[in-house]
């Protein structure tokens, strides 16, 4: 085979691999909608109060977990539920020097400014840090 059959396999190759990766993300979003849409939304801090180790943290958007679900760290999927309707379009992935841990917190129905809010809320310290990983396209 030449150069260029070569470099034309090398692009479909790549092709071929961006369809699959866009179809797993696509399945990865299709399970986190049927773990909400089956889980009852426990908010067990809302928005307001106070990070029950950290007083002076306080949740800008409400904040709880997915029952009879499981995290990393045994626990119920976190979530961060926002005043929207667009459903499940975004997680933050964090983590954690200070607990030793890292972990995903899905945001149902937030608003671009309560992603903000929670954006900082995960990397307020040099201890913690979170990426937001966005669903594509995103829902409106």
């Amino acid at each position: 085979m030449n150069r260029e059959g070569k470099r034309k396999m090398r692009e479909a190759e790549g092709m071929g691999a961006q369809r699959a990766g866009t179809m797993e993300e696509d399945g990865y979003w299709r399970i986190l909608d049927g773990l909400a849409a089956t889980s009852t939304i426990v908010i067990d801090r809302p928005k307001g109060t106070s990070h029950p180790r950290y007083p002076d943290s306080i949740y800008p958007v409400d904040y709880g977990y997915l029952r009879d679900t499981a995290s990393m760290d045994g626990s119920g999927i976190d979530v961060w539920v926002g005043t929207g309707l667009c459903g499940i379009d975004a997680i933050i992935c964090v983590a954690d020097l200070v607990k030793r841990d890292s972990g995903i917190k899905i945001l149902i129905d937030c608003i671009k400014e309560e992603k903000r809010l929670i954006f900082g809320v995960h990397n307020e310290t040099e201890n913690m840090k979170g990426v937001f990983v966005c669903r594509k396209p995103p829902r409106s």
